[in-house]
Parts: structure tokens; C-alpha cells; sequence
């Protein structure tokens, strides 16, 4: 009896690694977009939990706390780019700045990944509570952005001190 070849012919082989290669770079790009809204949603849900961990820091503590950009971990930055990192600290002096007699509560450093930026409206660049739980001043909007320049999600603080995340419903560009 003869034997018939058992396998794939070369022809085959590449044809179905074409048909594969052509499957992958289509779904490529929705999976892209799909990450970045992913990674987006939890930067925002990280912002609102520190937020609010400061909020509730203020009224235990009986001290303002002030959550601040911070690129090093031990000092606020002057910026509005949030993306480097963060800083909590209960401010004793009131000077808004992490001394050496403040208690540094919680320090992110490099909380995003390196898809994302996340800036401050530059009106207000940090989050201060007082010790009854607001936060006076004007309302802050951090914004979550895309590299490519797209509002992904917002983070917004009211004068009350309470925090909401926003989803953009249609593309919209990244605030400047």
C-alpha cells in the first residue's frame, strides 16, 4: 500500500499565515483604541480615589490636605501636567508645598502609562481641602488624553470637594 503524505504543503502554510497576518492588522487598531480608553478609565478611577482619600485625610486630620502634580515624589510641581506623578500631604503651614513637618499621605509616581497625559485646567493646578471637607477656590478638570491629542475622560472637582468622572460621547481634542 502506498503511503500518502501527511502535512501541509508550503503553499498552504502560506496561505494561512496570510489570511492570519491580514485578520490581525485589521483587528490591530479597535484593539489600540480599546486599551486606551481601558487604561484611561482606570487613571481616572486611581485621580478619584486619591481624591477622595484627601478629602477624608482633611476632615480626620483636621488640617488641610492638599493633592498635588509632583514629578519627584517630595515636592509639588509648578506645571499642569499631571502625568509624571502625584503627591498627598496634610499641609500644616498652609504654603501648599510638601515640608518637612507635613505628613506626606500617599505619593503615585508614574501612575499612567506612556499612552496617556493628564493635565490640569490651568487655573488651578492642585487640589486643597480644608478641614471641613471643601474645596474652596474654582472647580479643577484634569483632563486624560491620548497621545495623539484626544480627550479620553475628564476628572472634575466642584467647589463642594466631590469628584466626577466625564466621558467624552464624541472625539473631541485634548485641552491646551
Amino acid at each position: 500500500m502506498p503511503r500518502s503524505p501527511a502535512g501541509f504543503t508550503l503553499i498552504e502554510l502560506l496561505a494561512t499565515t496570510s489570511i492570519l497576518a491580514i485578520v490581525a492588522g485589521v483587528a490591530a487598531s479597535p484593539m489600540n483604541a480599546l486599551l486606551e480608553r481601558y487604561r484611561a478609565t482606570t487613571v481616572a478611577s486611581s485621580l478619584v480615589t486619591h481624591m477622595q482619600l484627601a478629602r477624608m485625610a482633611a476632615v480626620n486630620h483636621g488640617r488641610r490636605t492638599v493633592l498635588c502634580p509632583s514629578s519627584d515624589g517630595a515636592r509639588c510641581d509648578a506645571g499642569t501636567d499631571w502625568s509624571p506623578g502625584w503627591l498627598l500631604f496634610v499641609d500644616q503651614d498652609g504654603n501648599r508645598q510638601a515640608d518637612a513637618t507635613d505628613a506626606i499621605l500617599r505619593v503615585d509616581r508614574q501612575p499612567t502609562s506612556r499612552h496617556l497625559r493628564i493635565i490640569s485646567s490651568a487655573g488651578r493646578q492642585q487640589l486643597r481641602y480644608l478641614p471641613d471637607g471643601t474645596s474652596g477656590g474654582s472647580n479643577l478638570t484634569l483632563s486624560i488624553c491620548s497621545q495623539g491629542g484626544e480627550l479620553l475622560g475628564r476628572v472634575i472637582v466642584n467647589n463642594v470637594g466631590r469628584p466626577r468622572t466625564e466621558r467624552p460621547t464624541t472625539p473631541l481634542p485634548c485641552p491646551r
